[in-house]
Formats: C-alpha cells, structure tokens, sequence
C-alpha cells in the first residue's frame, strides 16, 4: 500500500510540475494559452525596434482580451471590438482581430497577440 501510494505522489508531482511547464511565458507575460508562436510575423514586428513574440489563436479577441486584463499587475491602456493593448512590467501586450499580415498584404481573422520589449 505505501508503494502504491508513494507512486501514486510521485506520479501527481510529475503532472503538475509538467502543466506548470507548459505554461509558456515571453519577456514574463504569460502566453495565451493554445496560442502558436508565428516567426514571420515576430521578425518583421522586431524590426520595428525592441523584442518581440507573436502568437496567433483561433479563440475570439473577447476571450482573449478577458484573459489578459485579469493578469495580476497588468495596465489596461486600450479596448475595442478590433484590439486591445495592455502594459505589464514594461511590456506591452497588444490584441488585434481581424489583422493584417504586412509581409503577405492578407487580411486575417484569427487573433494576433504581440509581446514586444522595448
């Protein structure tokens, strides 16, 4: 029994500690969760000046914007129907759906987080 049990712990410690990882973070702002990471588009936003992460997400911008004014800390600066922008520990988060991909010239109706640190 207490082999069971202790495996049992260690296996528990092991799924929690393995969710906690994938808990993905940019410059310490966490990704939404589900959101890919998009290359293009975080190399053309860096070169705009500062570090930059972007990700895309097939959820609605309404649900992403609920879920990144509720992080602890975060300065709501900005909310639409078409985007949002936040501010937290001097990265600046910002929403936009529909949006348009400037290396390509298509309009895209997915949600676009950029995490950029200048």
């Amino acid at each position: 029994m207490r082999l069971f049990r202790n495996t049992f712990l260690l296996t528990l410690t092991l799924l929690l500690t393995l969710a906690l990882a994938s808990a993905e973070e940019k410059f310490g702002v966490k990704v939404y969760d589900g959101a890919k990471y998009d290359a293009d588009t975080t190399a053309f936003v860096a070169q705009m000046g500062g570090q930059a992460g972007c990700y895309r997400s097939a959820d609605s911008l309404a649900k992403v914007i609920a879920f990144y004014s509720k992080l602890p800390g975060v300065a709501v600066i900005h909310t639409s129907e078409k985007g949002a922008m936040f501010k937290l520990n001097g990265v600046t988060i910002t929403l936009q759906s529909p949006w348009m991909n400037q290396k390509t010239g298509m309009r895209n109706t997915d949600t676009l987080i950029s995490i950029v640190k200048n």
